[in-house]
């Protein structure tokens, strides 16, 4: 399939360019949108190459970016290798304007797969000795695990709301993958803006948007033709701008 969605973004099928971050950002502040996470595949990888440019963009505008560490989803590293990518980004990133923290302490969101349990927050807490507020993705039983992270989060767009009390409420628009024929969850407006609502009301530390532009995934909030409005930004950005 190409391009690879059943969508049709409104500024076409762009590459990632420093213009199309500077829009993006832009489509984002008026959302109210803070922070962007950003997928991140490890040192020197397809993803990692676009971080500085990010960053730059980010540091004219007031905007903040975290890093999304997706290599937890596709296995269990080791100790020494996440080590070895948090010495990495906390040299490379952590220290620009445009880097996202807490606290002072620079974010990353952590992916996991359907096998993960305990032994990952063990992991990470072991590696993390550079001070990162590490938020990672819940499995079953996380709230028992001994060594706790500094926040958790879900990252299932096929739901409409997800609740973590006390750290996070996330929201999709819809979920309809680019290899499916039909959607996972369809979109509806009037659905999006009732979600917003609940998520302002729950007050969560971490109040996230699945996704911006996860076109692939068919979750993007960002405009496109099929849902078009006339301030330029899209019936759902449109949305999250009345909220904030």
């Amino acid at each position: 399939m190409d391009p690879f969605t059943h969508y049709s973004p409104t500024l076409g099928y762009y590459s990632t360019t420093a213009i199309t971050v500077r829009l993006h950002v832009r489509a984002m502040q008026y959302a109210g949108i803070r922070a962007g996470i950003a997928s991140w595949w490890g040192q020197n990888s397809a993803t990692d190459s676009r971080v500085t440019m990010l960053l730059r963009v980010a540091s004219f505008t007031g905007f903040k970016w975290a890093l999304y560490y997706e290599p937890e989803g596709i296995g269990d590293p080791s100790v020494a290798s996440i080590a070895s990518d948090l010495a990495y980004i906390s040299n490379r990133y952590a220290g620009q304007l445009g880097y996202l923290h807490v606290a002072g302490r620079p974010v990353l969101f952590v992916y996991a797969d359907g096998n993960d349990g305990c032994g990952m927050a063990q992991r990470w807490k072991q590696a993390n000795t550079f001070g990162f507020y590490v938020a990672l993705k819940v499995f079953t039983g996380y709230r028992t695990c001994t060594n706790q992270p500094d926040g958790w989060h879900q990252y299932a767009p096929a739901q409409a709301e997800d609740g973590q009390a006390g750290f996070s409420f996330a929201i999709s628009p819809g979920f309809w993958k680019a290899t499916e024929n039909t959607p996972r969850l369809a979109r509806d407006a009037s659905r999006w803006a009732t979600s917003i609502q609940d998520m302002v009301a729950s007050r969560a530390p971490w109040q996230l948007i699945t996704t911006f532009n996860e076109w692939g995934e068919g979750t993007a909030v960002e405009d496109a033709t099929q849902w078009q409005s006339a301030t330029g930004f899209g019936v759902y950005l449109d949305a999250l701008h009345r909220a904030t």
